[in-house]
């Protein structure tokens, strides 16, 4: 059984929190099974943007985890933000989270997948 989306966010800021990091929920979306999107910004000003991985990348032993895939980053938050608008139009209960979190990279925080 997976655990709730709302329990897994909840989860991801105290980790942020205690990493010495800064974390808000931007957009709060289904309870039980909401996609997640994961926005992190360095102090330098950069965005990255992680969303969910697609199926494939799971793993029938741990079919439990939740895994990220980047997509996109850079120093221009207006493009992310417009695709984040893009995800939210196609599915509304997604849920939107901001990062920042501080010496700790980002990949110790979430589960990321490379292609």
């Amino acid at each position: 059984m997976r655990v709730t989306t709302d329990l897994w966010v909840s989860a991801m800021l105290r980790r942020v929190f205690a990493a010495g990091g800064f974390a808000a929920v931007v957009k709060r979306g289904a309870t039980e099974a909401g996609a997640v999107f994961v926005l992190a910004r360095s102090r330098l000003g950069e965005v990255t943007l992680f969303g969910p991985a697609p199926q494939t990348s799971y793993d029938s032993a741990r079919p439990d985890d939740r895994f990220f895939t980047l997509l996109g980053s850079g120093d221009d938050a207006a493009v992310l933000d417009a695709r984040l608008e893009r995800e939210k139009k196609f599915d509304p209960d997604i849920w939107v989270v901001e990062i920042e979190a501080g010496a700790v990279p980002v990949e110790e925080l979430l589960s990321v997948k490379t292609p």
